[in-house]
């Protein structure tokens, strides 16, 4: 095996000093040229130019350039995506959408192991229009389901949260379209992790985060794919002031934008933007195809480690490295307190209910080294029952 890209790219990230860092399924460490970014935003821009960066420093066209950027990253029309607010905002204006343009009479499919916060936000407008809530199924009854023809949308997340289990995106699509079903895929596990084309997969709507394996920061904003033959076909249910064809004529009547700006609400957080926009640099440099290649390996390598170690572990995520993303999870007994062990020692993964030990991993600044290191210093934990004091058994906020 060899993993090569780290050797070019950990060096650009910031990652405190004997740290292994497996979180960037959760969130991606910070880039150093973003500190001269948005230093630069803070004191040259904002400082300087207080009001005339607006127009001086284009902060008002931000989520469309960078729309455009993520567009690239997703096989997406230029002037598709556009950016700005969190990914349950962005669901929400997908799934109102998606029910505008269906020609079907049906209901809402998804399936159970779906993000909790992305059926909230599905059955929040549901209830609104007094539709019938998302029905949810075993990832395995998908494809039957389609097939009876009852299903108007169909709303998936392409990686499992908790499992790294992955969908066959092209496969399930394509039958979606078949049987005339309007498609929303949450790409939050999958942008900066997979290979993607909405445009070849005939993909509906998609939106997604960017603070994982893109690295834009914590909360940084979320973005949403429309295909560009719906775009003009919805009235947004959201309408904000910058969604308007002419926001500063600030005409009292809601007219949307002829494009992807009618997808746009507020004002846009400038800074973080910033952040973000320098972020996606480095994508301008790395095929997604090596970073899936050497993701493979990794987990495949970090699974094998484990399996060594015969201890109570049970690998919840696909064996085979072609059905998950790059992030492995197992179950076992404490988790949680095996966890917060393990990061006490410098190995951060994360805890998710029940029971779950999560792993994520990015060839950009994860190595060979480091799941080697990881895994025994992992053993030194369990085989001690040094995960046993008591200090890793209080729970924290955040897990």
């Amino acid at each position: 095996m060899v993993n090569n890209l780290h050797k070019k790219y950990r060096p650009l990230f910031q990652i405190p000093e004997n740290w292994i860092y497996f979180d960037g399924n959760s969130l991606g460490p910070l880039q150093k040229t973003i500190i001269k970014k948005v230093s630069n935003m803070i004191s040259n821009e904002w400082g300087e130019q207080i009001i005339k960066g607006w127009n001086k420093s284009n902060w008002m066209t931000q989520p469309d350039n960078v729309g455009n950027l993520i567009a690239k990253l997703i096989g997406a029309d230029k002037n598709s995506v556009t950016v700005g607010d969190t990914l349950a905002i962005k669901l929400f204006q997908a799934i109102s959408g998606a029910l505008q343009v269906s020609k079907k009479t049906g209901f809402v499919l998804s399936d159970e192991s779906n993000f909790p916060s992305d059926l909230y936000i599905a059955n929040s407008y549901l209830k609104e229009k007094n539709l019938s809530e998302v029905k949810l199924v075993n990832k395995t009854k998908i494809e039957d389901e389609l097939q009876k023809g009852k299903v108007s949308i169909l709303m998936l997340t392409q990686v499992d949260y908790r499992t790294g289990e992955l969908y066959d995106l092209k496969k399930i699509n394509n039958i979606a379209k078949k049987m005339g079903v309007i498609t929303v895929w949450d790409f939050a596990h999958s942008i900066g992790a997979l290979p993607l084309n909405v445009r070849e997969d005939d993909v509906d709507f998609a939106v997604g985060c960017t603070y994982k394996y893109l690295c834009g920061g914590p909360g940084s904003p979320a973005f949403i794919y429309v295909s560009p033959k719906y775009i003009d076909k919805i009235n947004p249910i959201i309408a904000g002031w910058l969604g308007h064809e002419n926001p500063f004529n600030f005409d009292l009547n809601y007219k949307p934008a002829r494009d992807i700006k009618r997808f746009r609400i507020g004002t846009p957080p400038v800074i973080q933007m910033s952040a973000l926009e320098e972020a996606l640099k480095i994508w301008d440099n790395v095929d997604i195809n090596f970073i899936r290649k050497e993701a493979q390996l990794l987990t495949s390598l970090f699974i094998d480690k484990i399996n060594d170690l015969k201890f109570d572990m049970k690998l919840i995520s696909p064996r085979h490295s072609d059905q998950r993303g790059s992030q492995v999870a197992y179950v076992t007994k404490n988790a949680y307190e095996k966890m917060q062990a393990l990061i006490d020692f410098g190995v951060i993964g994360d805890y998710r209910e029940p029971n779950i030990m999560r792993f994520g991993f990015n060839p950009l600044y994860n190595s060979e080294e480091d799941i080697i290191k990881a895994v025994e210093i992992l053993n030194k934990i369990l085989k001690n029952n040094l995960w046993k004091n008591k200090k890793y058994s209080k729970r924290k906020l955040v897990t």
